[in-house]
């Protein structure tokens, strides 16, 4: 009773029932993949939970402390106030290391969910118009991801974090003439420097945080503008989405999903150990310790540093340093390549129409192609991170692991991509769902068109023309035309092409226009070929005749005018 009048007297004050009521019944998509972003989503919530329980305890500081505590091997040992915090927290203070164990699972979990999603969202083309700003959001919430995970994975002041501490400083300062003073501005002297820490801690907790926080409102409020994408179905079409609403079911089950999420996540942290800082030891600039390995999402940085050669050139008299190759240049390489892959491919395909139904991987078999290469390619540096490993486990010399990572490395993204190419043109040319149905005849005939130069991305009219399946042979082509939509009925066995006059404002009228002239052949979306260069000269020399003519009748209205304005009434003929 108390909350429904609390409720009706904000309603009366703000009129909110109507926004509240068209937000609840916005329908999402029914599909498992669609859940990824909130497992995301989820996993942010419980590093924001566990990370204010682990403010309370944790002291970010480089000064001198003696810890006492319940681990014998460090008590009574003089270490860094952070370095005794950390100990004391995971050993003293109740339920620390659970909560600790499983702040650190949740950032593993978290960008992993990211990256995940993202190549959700690559492989079905869902970063297209109008979602292209989502797309750079959420790059730049992975950028930010793998800069908040690695600054909190360096604040416990363990050997391990500040072993991978110091490489990231060793790549920043490779990058000429200004390198040495990002870092000393950064840190606030040279590393390791008092202020390291209490900086690392701001950023963490504070900087980065605020910056995802707005993010990912910004990220749920285009969700929610926007009209979410879907993959293809029946009774699926670009102007409709067809799921659950948000409330009651869609609302339950992602409930239910932070549910699992949680109790996943708290799993993992008392069950499965993870960073014992206290076996590392505090930091010493002097020490290492191997075989050691950083988290899964920065590994991949570590496996290019370890594979690339010790090369070193001069640039203007300013020396460049091996590091700053496989550290600054494939880095940036790789995120600018993320930010305008969206705008390459409009610019590569000439598609610049707004879509809402989702690509299978099938339908762009270069797009797949080049993600399977790319993504092959950072699994290998990410085994190429632990190569001493590899060498200790299989008792070999660490330089011939090298070498066969160095091969690898640099084969078997090409092997991977043309084969995902190969498999996806097979299977968009066949009538086979799964790989598994492939037959030898589908991969023979995909390879020949692989030959004919004809990508699958491409400009308009690259794309390989598709038989229909209720009458083989046959399709209906239908493309937009600037502002309007037109069709072609095309006979590939008989090589007739026959392209139909009208033009119509939507596809969904070309496709009943096509449906109604040609029963029974299947209609597909292709970009529009070209016109020729002679119809394009007919073309604007019709316009230009038509205006000419349009001109010189305007000119003859206003002369005529000009000459009945001209006589007079003593001028006018008398009436007989």
């Amino acid at each position: 009773m108390i909350l429904d009048r609390l409720a009706r007297a904000f309603d009366d004050r703000l009129r909110l029932s109507p926004v509240v009521r068209k937000a609840l019944a916005k329908v999402f998509p029914d599909h498992w993949s669609f859940m990824l972003g909130e497992i995301a989503l989820y996993s942010f919530v419980a590093l924001v939970l566990t990370g204010v329980y682990l403010t309370f305890f944790f002291d970010p500081s480089s000064a001198d402390r003696a810890y006492h505590g319940s681990y014998p091997p460090l008590d009574g040992t003089t270490t860094s106030a952070a370095y005794a915090s950390t100990v004391r927290l995971s050993w003293d203070v109740r339920g620390g290391l659970l909560i600790r164990q499983t702040h650190h699972w949740a950032a593993l979990i978290f960008v992993a969910a990211i990256v995940v999603h993202l190549i959700r969202i690559f492989f079905t083309g869902a970063y297209r118009r109008p979602r292209e700003l989502n797309w750079l959001v959420g790059v730049t919430m992975l950028t930010l991801a793998l800069a908040n995970g690695f600054t909190g994975y360096s604040m416990p002041d363990d050997l391990v974090s500040g072993i991978g501490l110091r490489i990231i400083v060793s790549v920043a300062e490779s990058i000429p003439v200004v390198g040495a003073w990002l870092v000393f501005i950064a840190l606030g002297g040279e590393f390791p420097s008092d202020e390291m820490i209490p900086r690392l801690f701001v950023t963490h907790v504070l900087l980065v945080p605020a910056v995802l926080v707005a993010l990912i409102s910004a990220h749920l409020a285009m969700i929610v503008r926007q009209k979410h994408s879907q993959f293809p179905g029946p009774g699926r079409t670009e102007h409709n989405v067809v799921g659950s609403r948000l409330y009651p079911s869609y609302s339950l089950r992602s409930l239910a999903l932070f549910a699992w999420v949680l109790a996943v996540l708290f799993a993992l942290g008392g069950l499965v150990q993870i960073n014992p800082v206290w076996l590392y030891g505090p930091f010493a600039p002097a020490q290492a310790t191997a075989p050691v390995q950083p988290d899964w999402y920065v590994l991949w940085g570590d496996g290019a540093l370890r594979l690339f050669p010790p090369w070193e050139i001069r640039i203007a008299g300013h020396l460049v340093p091996a590091p700053f190759f496989p550290g600054v240049v494939l880095g940036g390489v790789t995120f600018l390549a993320l930010y305008a892959w969206p705008f390459v491919e409009r610019w590569c395909t000439g598609d610049r129409r707004p879509h809402h139904l989702l690509d299978r991987p099938r339908d762009h078999p270069v797009r797949t192609g080049i993600g399977v290469a790319v993504l092959t390619f950072f699994a290998m540096l990410v085994v190429a991170g632990g190569d001493d490993l590899i060498a200790r486990l299989l008792r070999v010399p660490i330089y011939d692991v090298l070498d066969i990572l160095r091969v690898l490395v640099l084969v078997l993204p090409l092997l991977t991509g043309t084969l995902a190419f190969l498999l996806a043109r097979a299977l968009r040319g066949s009538d086979a769902a799964r790989l598994g149905e492939l037959t030898r005849a589908d991969l023979r005939a995909a390879r020949r068109r692989s030959g004919t130069g004809r990508p699958a991305l491409g400009r308009p009219g690259d794309e390989p023309e598709l038989p229909a399946r209720d009458r083989p042979g046959e399709r209906v082509e239908l493309w937009p035309d600037g502002d309007r939509w037109r069709w072609r009925y095309r006979d590939e066995r008989a090589g007739v092409a026959l392209l139909s006059n009208l033009e119509v404002r939507t596809e969904q009228e070309a496709a009943d226009a096509a449906r109604l002239a040609y029963p029974g052949v299947d209609h597909v979306v292709v970009p529009g070929p070209p016109p020729p260069s002679h119809r394009r000269a007919r073309i604007a020399l019709r316009r230009w005749g038509n205006a000419a003519m349009g001109i010189a009748l305007l000119v003859a209205a206003l002369r005529n005018r000009r000459k009945r304005d001209d006589v007079g009434p003593e001028d006018e003929p008398s009436p007989r």
